[in-house]
Order: C-alpha cells, then sequence, then structure tokens
C-alpha cells in the first residue's frame, strides 16, 4: 500500500486528515438532503487533494445516479470500489446502485459484503432487510431483523418487524412469543398497555396470529374478550368475534354478535349480512368459508340455490325484525331482491327500481344486473353470455317493468296509475 498523501485509504485502513473528514460528513449530509450540487462540490474538493480516495469516489458516483448520470456513476463508484475494498461504505453504495437499477440480488450481494465489515451497521441491516421481504427471502429477513432487534431492543419497531418476520415465516408461535416478550418489557401504566389506535391494532394482529394457528380458534376467541379494553376498532373486534363464534358452531352467540354490528351502524357492509345469514340458517362449515370469502354486494342468497326453508327464514328476517330496526338502509331494502320469487319479486323490484329512478341512481342498471345469476355445480354465477342474460325470467321481468314506467310517464308523468 502507498504511503503517499494522495493516496489514504478509509475504513479499515488510514483515515482522512481532520478537515477532509468533516467535509465527507457534509458529503453525506447533503447527500441525504438531496443537496446534490453541494454534494459533488464537496466531494471535488476532497478529490482534488485525495483523488484515490474511494468513499468520497462511491458517494459521488451514487449523488451522480440520482442526477440520472447513469454511466458515469457506475464508472465512479466501481472506481472507488476497487480503491477501497475494505470499506464498507463502498460496498453500501455499490448495493444501492444495484438497487436502483433494480438489480436486487446483486444489491444484496453487496450489502451482505459490507456486513462482513461492519456487521453492526444499522442502516446497512435495514436496507438488507428491505431487499430480502422484496425478493421473498423470508429465512433471511428473520435473521436480519433477529440481528436489528439485538442491536437495538428499545425500539417498538424492532420487535414487531422480527414478530413480522417469524409470522411471514411460518412461525406463528414465535410471533405471538415476540409480541409477548416485547409487552412483557414494558412498565405497568404504560401508555402502549392502555387504550389506542397503535396497542389496539397490536392486540388485533396477535389475535389474528393466533386465529391463523390449526385448531386455535377457541384461544383466539378468549383473547378478544382479554383485550377488549384496548381495542378502539370495535367494529373489526366484533366481526373477528362473529366469525370465529361462526366456524366453532355457536350459531346463537354468533347471531347476536351480528345484531350488535348492525346496531353499531354495519347495516351497508354486505360481509356483516353474510355472516348474519350464515348464523341465522346454521350453514355448515364449507359453506360459512365459502360465504366469508364473498365480497361486494355478493351474500349467501346469491352463493347457492336456498330451500324453501331457508328462503322462508331469511325473508321473515329481512321484511320483518331487520326492515323495521334499520328502514332506512339500502342493504337491507336490497338484499330481499335476491331471496323472493314470483310476484313477491316483481313487487319488491318495482318498489327498488322506483325510488331508484325518482333519486337519479346511475348505478342502478348495474345493481340490477347482479340479478342474473344461472345455477353452476350446485353454486350461482353471474351470467355474462347475452343469451343466457336474455332467457333469464329475471330479464323480461325488468324488461317489463321498465317499458311499463316509459309508456306510463308518457301518457300520466307517472311511474304507475297508482302513485
Amino acid at each position: 500500500m502507498s504511503n503517499s498523501p494522495n493516496d489514504p485509504q478509509a475504513g479499515q485502513g488510514r483515515p482522512l486528515p481532520k478537515k477532509e473528514a468533516d467535509l465527507f460528513k457534509s458529503v453525506v449530509k447533503h447527500y441525504e438532503c438531496k443537496q446534490y450540487k453541494k454534494v459533488i462540490k464537496s466531494a471535488d474538493t476532497i478529490l482534488k487533494r485525495f483523488p484515490n480516495h474511494g468513499e468520497t469516489l462511491c458517494m459521488k458516483g451514487l449523488t451522480l445516479n440520482s442526477m440520472s448520470k447513469r454511466e458515469e456513476a457506475h464508472a465512479l463508484v466501481k472506481q472507488g470500489l476497487m480503491k477501497d475494498m475494505r470499506s464498507h461504505v463502498c460496498w453500501h453504495v455499490f448495493g444501492l446502485l444495484h438497487r436502483s437499477d433494480r438489480n436486487y440480488n446483486e444489491a444484496i450481494k453487496a450489502y451482505k459484503q459490507a456486513l462482513r465489515i461492519d456487521p453492526e451497521n444499522l442502516q446497512i441491516l435495514r436496507d438488507l432487510s428491505l431487499l430480502q421481504i422484496q425478493m421473498r427471502d423470508i429465512k433471511g429477513f428473520v435473521v436480519t431483523r433477529n440481528t436489528i432487534l439485538t442491536l437495538k431492543p428499545n425500539q417498538k419497531i424492532n420487535w414487531l418487524a422480527f414478530a413480522l418476520a417469524k409470522h411471514l415465516n411460518g412461525d406463528l408461535r414465535g410471533a405471538v412469543s415476540v409480541i409477548d416478550i416485547y409487552l412483557g418489557t414494558l412498565n405497568e401504566g404504560s401508555l402502549e398497555l392502555e387504550k389506542g389506535f397503535e396497542s389496539s391494532e397490536l392486540a388485533m394482529y396477535r389475535n389474528k396470529i393466533l386465529a391463523e394457528i390449526p385448531d386455535n380458534l377457541d384461544e383466539a376467541l378468549n383473547h378478544l374478550d382479554a383485550c377488549k379494553n384496548v381495542i378502539v376498532d370495535m367494529g373489526a373486534w366484533l366481526m373477528s368475534k362473529a366469525t370465529f363464534q361462526l366456524k366453532l358452531g355457536k350459531y346463537e352467540e354468533a347471531l347476536e354478535t351480528f345484531v350488535a354490528m348492525f346496531q353499531r351502524g354495519l347495516t351497508e357492509d354486505y360481509r356483516v349480512h353474510t355472516g348474519y345469514m350464515c348464523a341465522l340458517l346454521k350453514l355448515n362449515a364449507d359453506d360459512c368459508a365459502d360465504a366469508l370469502k364473498l365480497r361486494g354486494t355478493n351474500t349467501v342468497a346469491t352463493l347457492r340455490p336456498l330451500t324453501d326453508d331457508e328462503r322462508k327464514t331469511l325473508i321473515d328476517a329481512y321484511t320483518g325484525d331487520l326492515l323495521e330496526s334499520h328502514p332506512r338502509s339500502r342493504a337491507v331494502r336490497r338484499i330481499p331482491l335476491s331471496i323472493l320469487v314470483g310476484d313477491k319479486l316483481q313487487d319488491a323490484v318495482a318498489s327498488y327500481c322506483r325510488k331508484g329512478l325518482t333519486k337519479g341512481v346511475p348505478s342502478l342498471g348495474s345493481d340490477l344486473s347482479a340479478m342474473f345469476l344461472v345455477e353452476k355445480d350446485g353454486r350461482y354465477v353471474l351470467a355474462d353470455d347475452p343469451a343466457d342474460i336474455r332467457a333469464h325470467s329475471n330479464f323480461s321481468m325488468l324488461v317489463g317493468l321498465v317499458d311499463g314506467y316509459i309508456s306510463s310517464l308518457l301518457s300520466h308523468s307517472k311511474f304507475s296509475d297508482a302513485d
């Protein structure tokens, strides 16, 4: 190694003199603040006296890359790395350059090389963990987050990130254990143990992990009762509780929970209506599982054909207690259209259409198109073939209603003579 003053080495070698070392610190600071012109100016000042200083060459190259000068940036960073291969800064910058090029595997290799030189560098560890999770290297992510937690156990984010890593790696009990250990480090009376958004979300996340453990729904249900005093999002808490009760076959308790959700104002959430129907009809586990996966305005009534008894039970509920309790709920008025048949269905659709047309609801057409369901392998699917739609009984009924409205409006300016 040359001892020339023009060839100092950083990291494991000779450091810069104090004046240039302070200037290099300003290079890093200006880069973090995205003051790229100042970075170039300070780096050039250092390189005038020490043109072979690897870390400065790398930082200048990284800055040029941020200024869209990719080729020049790559050349400078490679030159800087060759000048000082024992510097973790050079390897880190080399990794950042690969990351900007979306060459993530090479970036990970560079980060790991930097960590061989400085194994406790938190910034490099964080950057490595982000790429590992992006590349789905879950096992590596677990190791990296564990290292970060070991170095900084006083930061909440490190505990939660390690719990997340365990969760993603399939170690569900391990993830729960990490959360419990973290909660055990808090002092009695700590704000994080009292009711609040963060403590609420952490409790719900712990409950989610418990529910994912096979045959562990009883423990998950008991945990909900135990953490109720810190929960802020009671809607999510009730939904989880009702879902667990439903899966455990506790239909009466689940029904009470879903009714409580309606009373809290969740009457427009079709997931709640789906769960309510499952509990009311006491559906088997397979049907409940399929129903809880439904999205949008789909419910049990649009999942599969209903028996006469099931249809009667739902009609009594939606035209009786629910309608009396929530007369202004659009969902309570819309769902019976998927249950009723014959003349009752036509009367309900006519009433629904008149209200929608009077208010000028633009989505009325797409809403009613969901009524064109055809049975396939014991399940309902939405008809998409024009021939199937025209052959559907609901199609002729809707056409008849609309034609009647047009004729009546033209002659009487009313939807019907009874209006």
